[in-house]
């Protein structure tokens, strides 16, 4: 089983329409005409992404260990080009990244229960503020007070 993360804590998976990998939707294959989803290998090229821009509502990204943060990349290039539908982080991402996944452009994480078990709910929404406290606010605020 997985678990989706979100700001507002876990939650059960809702995509009920399964998963393309990237090679069969790059060839038209496995589509049925029913909402779409696409999962994305951590290796996969950035500047090979725009063809995702039409067509997938959810695009999944994997992420094989906690210590591979190409698809921080992915995920940012991804959102920089215009991809305005969800946004998954799939695989090992510990709770002290989920700020960093939330910048990045992902709209939620996916782990195995297995993590949920060795990291709670709480630690996740401990981290759910993602908003608050980067350096950029802060150097903003500092900007306006000083001028």
């Amino acid at each position: 089983m997985t678990v989706i993360v979100t700001d507002t804590g876990f939650a059960p998976e809702d995509w009920t329409h399964g998963f393309l990998p990237l090679e069969a939707f790059d060839t038209g294959d496995g589509r049925d005409g029913g909402p779409l989803a696409v999962s994305v290998p951590s290796d996969t090229d950035p500047e090979t992404l725009g063809n995702l821009l039409d067509g997938p509502a959810l695009i999944r990204i994997a992420f094989p260990s906690f210590a591979d943060g190409r698809g921080f990349t992915l995920a940012r290039r991804l959102r920089d080009l215009g991809y305005a539908g969800r946004l998954r982080a799939a695989g090992h991402v510990l709770a002290d990244q989920y700020t960093m996944i939330r910048r990045a452009g992902f709209d939620e994480v996916e782990i195995d229960d297995d993590l949920a078990r060795r990291q709670p709910e709480d630690q996740w929404l401990f981290r759910a503020d993602w908003t608050a406290h980067d350096y950029q606010a802060r150097l903003r605020q500092f900007a306006r007070v000083s001028a």
